[in-house]
């Protein structure tokens, strides 16, 4: 039940996601956390957080957080 991950022009192989997580996923430039979902990137250098984009320096980034109306 092998599936196929095309990127970037490069067809990968895998026999499951987790496989697959830890080949694909970029890496955090500032805490060096694999980053699995929602990230930000900043002129090509991923992030897992806001947090840690503003530590590495690019100011102004934000996480998007939803807050609930009472």
């Amino acid at each position: 039940m092998a599936f196929e991950v095309r990127a970037q022009g490069v067809v990968h192989t895998f026999d499951c996601f987790e496989c697959a997580i830890h080949r694909m996923a970029p890496i955090c430039e500032h805490c060096r956390v694999q980053i699995v979902g929602h990230g930000v990137a900043v002129d090509g250098r991923f992030y897992c957080c806001a947090h840690c984009a503003n530590a590495e320096g690019d100011a102004g980034i934000v996480d998007r957080v939803e807050t609930m109306m009472a």
